[in-house]
């Protein structure tokens, strides 16, 4: 058993990534904390990059010289999507699911973003099983994933994600 006065921290260093097996084992994790990803810089190239696949190319987000003079965030910030967009690479890292043959991005609900990213900000994601409701073929999971800034005070992104695994 860990011990009571470990950090916040030093516990999610020490947090395995949670693996699950089939149906069963997907329902086994609901109300469950499974984790949390690897920190990943957010850098000013894939600001530029998801613009470009965007269209978005409000200058907070791609012109660092204004956004230093005259944004209310002290520099360029990532698109709030592009956020959510990071959530692809950083879920996986977190639970790993066996036995279906398929997954999908079933949606996303309640998608918010209380705290700008800062470009150079580095960032983590971290989950909780809600649901795990079967239907005809398969399992769709609702987990809530929290984007963190390393050394920020409030979340980048709270987000229900909804995903469907198929047998």
């Amino acid at each position: 058993m860990e011990s009571a006065n470990q950090t916040v921290h030093e516990e999610a260093e020490l947090m395995a990534q949670t693996t699950a097996d089939g149906v069963e084992g997907v329902q086994g994790l609901v109300g469950q904390h499974l984790g949390y990803s690897d920190w990943v810089e957010v850098t000013q190239e894939q600001v530029d990059q998801f613009a470009e696949a965007t269209g978005d190319h409000q200058w907070i987000h791609v012109d660092p010289e204004r956004a230093k003079k005259e944004s209310p965030f002290g520099g360029p910030i990532a698109h709030g999507y592009l956020t959510l967009s990071l959530l692809p690479s950083l879920v996986p890292q977190i639970v790993e699911i066996s036995g279906f043959r398929m997954g999908v991005n079933y949606g996303t609900e309640k998608v918010r973003f209380p705290s700008p990213v800062p470009v150079g900000a580095r960032v983590r994601a971290g989950a909780t099983m809600e649901a795990a409701t079967p239907f005809e073929g398969g399992v769709q999971m609702s987990l809530t994933v929290t984007v963190e800034i390393e050394g920020g005070s409030k979340p980048a992104m709270v987000a229900t994600v909804v995903y469907r695994r198929y047998l």
